[in-house]
């Protein structure tokens, strides 16, 4: 009878047991460079376990999972502990939240609570006394940023490499970047590197091997100091742990290092007033100058083409051709922009043309006048202007110029009118109208007036018939207000389709006031970081996060970059299904 008294109390002590599921970190607070230990353990055994993405919460998983399973009996009570355990770097900094896990145990699911973690600049972490001999990879591995000129002038190119120096002890196996360098005021163009090659390099005065990961030509669009954002890697790789095993062979070890190119700051002069022609458009380098006609005798109704060319180095697609002055009497059309521009480490080089359709609309001689080019020479550090040769057009045949404004020599033949519009031929009809008019009542406007209420309630019904339509349409109605919502916030940029900066200004302004509005946080807030962050927190999709972030990071870049009408118009449109997606799903 005792025996069954004591199992009956066992498992009336089991049965009543509350089941605890739940998580804990190994600290709350760690730098950039740091790890931290998250377990999830639980007192009863439990099925299908699911972690939380830790990449969508900021981490990345170094270690585990590592499963650890203990079960004991003491005075007649059973205990169990399971727990699984994950070792993560941060990928960002600021307050990061580990989302909850869950289990299913006895059929019932069960959560975590979420965790934060706050994350801080890289702290220096102090050697490890257990391993005198193992080789660190913070002391092996460099990231720098060459920068060819720190002090150059407004358009003048500079160029930036990014090197990434490590010892000959240690073997790079992966790296991610982390942080691009964004490139405010700066036209850049980054050049492709098709494979990575390990040079030899002398480092703090020492022999290194290094690769160049990054080349990118940058053009300052304004004077004074401009930053250069760093750019900053993860890397994966292998150190010799410094102690020979049984066969005197050196084993290596997985390591990893956040490496930083450090920010650069750029003093930009402005290019010299004097002697600064007035009709300098910006254009630096060292240049020359053609206008060339394909023809320059022609007949009434033919046409020629007028090209505008500029060939040489330096910064071809930051500047505007000048426009040809041509008579009344020559009919010219838009130009056809054409660029042949290569941009190697050195700077942009090549050819560029703008080339006009001409159609005369009479016969005679009539000149274009010279065309004047300025450029700001690099090499003499003064304005240079090339002036093109006056251009005349003998038109053949034709009709003569109506008004030319010039009086004809004495004892000339007068020249006939021709039959034209200004000369009307006299008619030879009328339309008379009677005086008196007749009366109202009766006529048939009196009696379309009288029937006009009649006609328009077939139209009211066909109205109120297609508004109960449009009323049940939810869905319809409810993207018709999240187009109308996103257009209300691009309505300042609407206005500015056909004038590129001030439109990405206006489009900048409109996506951060619509954050603004939805997410109650203000300007000084709004880094890539915590708008992802927040975005996704209220359930954003990522894709459209993605697309938001990488829409607002161009926008600096397309204010200086050459683009069209049809550009700004798809980037308008995009701006259009970003806002309203966000709308709908923010709602």
């Amino acid at each position: 009878m005792k025996r069954y008294l004591i199992l009956l109390l066992i498992t009336a002590s089991t049965a009543f047991a509350q089941v605890k599921f739940e998580a804990n970190v190994s600290k709350n607070t760690l730098g950039l460079n740091e790890r931290v230990r998250i377990e999830f353990s639980m007192n009863e055994d439990g099925d299908n376990f699911v972690p939380p993405n830790f990449e969508a919460c900021g981490f990345r998983v170094v270690g585990g999972p590592s499963q650890s399973i203990s079960q004991s009996w003491i005075n007649g009570r059973s205990t169990f502990q399971k727990s699984y355990t994950y070792i993560l770097l941060p990928l960002q900094k600021g307050n990061l939240v580990i989302r909850q896990a869950v289990i299913e145990i006895n059929g019932q699911l069960y959560k975590t609570l979420p965790i934060k973690i706050n994350v801080t600049n890289a702290v220096q972490q102090p050697n490890d006394p257990n391993e005198p001999a193992t080789v660190k990879a913070d002391d092996n591995l460099y990231l720098v940023a060459d920068i060819s000129k720190t002090n150059p002038y407004v358009n003048e190119p500079i160029t930036v490499v990014y090197k990434l120096y490590f010892s000959y002890n240690i073997g790079i196996t992966n790296w991610r970047e982390l942080n691009k360098p964004k490139y405010n005021d700066f036209w850049s163009q980054n050049i492709d590197i098709k494979q990575l090659v390990a040079e030899e390099g002398i480092f703090k005065g020492q022999k290194y091997r290094y690769v160049v990961l990054r080349k990118t030509v940058l053009y300052p669009q304004k004077s004074g100091s401009l930053e250069i954002e760093p750019l900053s890697l993860d890397i994966d790789c292998q150190v010799p742990r410094g102690r020979p095993n049984f066969f005197g062979q050196v084993q290596l070890v997985e390591d990893s290092k956040r490496v930083s190119a450090g920010s650069k700051v750029i003093s930009v002069k402005p290019l010299p007033l004097g002697g600064k022609p007035d009709d300098f458009s910006g254009a630096v380098g060292k240049f020359n100058f053609k206008v060339t006609p394909s023809r320059t005798g022609l007949k009434y109704g033919e046409s020629l083409d007028l090209d505008v060319t500029v060939t040489g180095t330096g910064n071809l697609k930051l500047f505007s051709l000048p426009k040809p002055v041509v008579p009344s009497t020559l009919e010219m059309y838009d130009p056809q922009h054409t660029e042949n521009v290569s941009t190697p480490l050195t700077g942009m080089s090549g050819r560029i043309s703008d080339k006009y359709t001409i159609i005369p609309q009479s016969k005679g001689n009539f000149p274009i006048k010279p065309l004047r080019f300025t450029y700001f020479d690099l090499g003499t550090r003064s304005y240079k202007t090339i002036t093109s040769s006056e251009i005349v057009l003998n038109v053949l045949d034709g009709p003569g110029v109506a008004n030319s404004g010039t009086t004809p020599p004495p004892g000339s033949a007068k020249v006939p009118v021709t039959a034209s519009k200004a000369f009307a031929y006299i008619k030879q009809t009328t339309t008379l109208k009677p005086i008196q008019s007749d009366d109202f009542i009766g006529s048939g406007l009196f009696y379309t007036l009288m029937a006009l209420p009649f006609l328009g309630i077939p139209a009211l019904i066909l109205f109120r018939k297609r508004k109960e339509a449009e009323d049940a349409d939810v869905a319809g109605n409810k993207k018709r207000k999240t187009n109308a919502l996103a257009k209300k916030y691009l309505s300042e940029a609407q206005k500015h389709l056909q004038n590129k900066e001030p439109f990405y200004i206006a489009l900048e302004k409109a996506m951060h006031n619509f954050l603004k509005a939805k997410l109650s946080i203000e300007t000084s807030e709004m880094s890539k970081e915590i708008i992802t962050d927040i975005l996704l927190t209220r359930n954003a999709d990522a894709d459209t996060v993605k697309e938001f972030i990488n829409l607002t990071e161009s926008c600096e870049l397309a204010r200086y970059a050459p683009s069209t009408s049809v550009t700004i118009q798809q980037d308008y449109d995009k701006a259009i299904a970003i806002l309203s997606s966000l709308e709908k799903q923010l709602a």
